[in-house]
């Protein structure tokens, strides 16, 4: 492996991190100050415009970020060219030793949501922040995205192929995100083999090309070689030339048991009417019709009354369709028992550890979000019953704890939420927030 190669997969996620965060450790140990205990909190301000919930996203990403969160060598000789060799030295045996609780993998945040807290020294909570935003802000958004998608595809399939549309590592982790809404497969072969997810793929437009002779074009040869190496139920990409034509070639090569056709192109609604009317006068009663081109939410819920089996989605899922980040911060709300906030204008915090529930009808309709005092000695009242206490244990003393759920749990999880949103929360016209939340402060 080349230093280069090496430089870009690194073994440590210690540098997946800002300047700034290791100059404020070395001032806070220098003064004192970095031994002080302290709770930082991930949340949102608002959600993205026309957004009327949010899905958290990355949890089993950081648990694993954190385990390879030290500093070897190679770490401390990059890091050494700016700070003292005492912090140096404090980082060659540093290991995250402090406390996470946290809404659930798959759970729903809104406005104020504290879906992560952090408690512990200074010096070691304050490494963190950016890791942990990274990854929050990133696959939250994709998974938000993606569970509009899911919504309103109404049971029919989705794969994702956006791969190439982001950087190969982003890729994978919204793959992870876009499963976790309810994608049924990807295409990308890493996120299959690091998570597990069910791997889908169709056809290239340049297979076809490909078999172009000085005669001109042959689709059939193109299909035909597809057809004997993969089978009958493979997927044929019919739009590379003439879709009527393509639909036809496809049926004479693989007979009326062709597993499924695609369309990448064109009017999608019309052509999934034509193409459909074809295969049915074809006797391919059972051939389904994949469409992909640039789908997002929008395009998806208006194909959902056309014949459409899948829809294949890239750029939009793997991009947040139009939201890249969650809008998520990590502040520091406590410092030795002493709630902290910040005051800047449209930047504020709200101080102190915090706790949350949710509150539904006897129906199973969510109602409100009741954020509270962490040390408030009852749960607030609300309306309806609670649900469920939102945050759970994730880390303690440095360590995962035990039972956390796996993507496959998560999944469920999140699939089974979304029957509680009330149906206004459920569109994808701008409003309010699905749920309101209430903040109780101290007394």
């Amino acid at each position: 492996m080349s230093e280069a190669t090496s430089a870009v997969i690194p073994g440590s996620t210690a540098l997946f991190t800002d300047k700034y965060e290791l100059t404020m450790l070395e001032a806070a140990l220098a003064d004192g100050s970095g031994d002080r205990p302290c709770v930082f909190e991930v949340f949102a301000r608002r959600l993205p415009s026309g957004r009327r919930y949010g899905v958290v996203a990355g949890t089993g990403r950081l648990i694993d970020a954190l385990a390879t969160f030290t500093f070897g060598e190679s770490e401390l000789a990059s890091v050494s060219r700016f700070l003292a060799p005492g912090t140096v030295e404090w980082l060659r045996n540093f290991r995250f030793s402090g406390d996470i609780d946290g809404y659930r993998e798959g759970d729903f945040y809104f406005p104020g949501s504290p879906i992560l807290s952090v408690s512990g020294t200074f010096a070691e909570c304050v490494l963190l922040e950016t890791l942990v935003l990274s990854i929050f802000n990133h696959d939250s958004a994709v998974a938000s995205a993606a569970a509009r998608m899911v919504s309103v595809a109404d049971g029919r399939t989705l794969i994702e192929m956006g791969s190439r549309r982001t950087h190969e590592e982003a890729a994978v982790a919204a793959t992870r995100a876009a499963y976790l809404a309810g994608f049924d497969s990807t295409s990308n072969l890493e996120a299959a083999r690091r998570f597990g997810i069910p791997a889908a793929g169709t056809a290239a437009h340049a297979f076809t090309l490909l078999h172009t002779t000085s005669a001109g074009r042959d689709e059939a040869s193109a299909f035909r070689s597809q057809v004997e190496t993969l089978g009958v139920d493979t997927t044929l990409l019919v739009d590379t030339y003439d879709i009527t034509a393509g639909v036809n070639t496809a049926i004479e090569v693989a007979g009326p048991g062709l597993g499924a056709v695609r369309i990448d192109s064109g009017d999608l609604g019309v052509l999934a009417r034509q193409v459909r009317r074809q295969l049915d006068g074809l006797g391919a009663n059972r051939t389904k019709i994949v469409m992909s081109g640039d789908l997002d939410e929008y395009g998806i819920a208006g194909l959902r009354a056309e014949p459409v089996d899948a829809y294949g989605v890239g750029t939009s899922v793997v991009t947040g369709s139009g939201a890249p980040t969650a809008g998520m911060v990590y502040k520091l709300v406590e410092v030795a028992g002493i709630p902290v906030e910040k005051r800047s204008a449209a930047k504020e915090s709200r101080g102190g550890a915090k706790k949350a529930v949710r509150y539904a009808r006897r129906s199973g309709t969510l109602v409100e979000e009741v954020v509270y005092p962490a040390d408030l000695d009852r749960v607030p009242d609300g309306d309806g019953s609670v649900v469920h206490d939102l945050m759970v244990p994730l880390v303690r003393d440095g360590d995962p704890v035990g039972g956390l759920p796996t993507l496959e749990e998560s999944r469920r999880f999140l699939s089974r939420g979304m029957v509680s949103l009330p149906w206004e929360g459920m569109t994808l016209s701008a409003g309010d927030p699905a749920i309101p939340t209430r903040f109780v402060r101290a007394r």
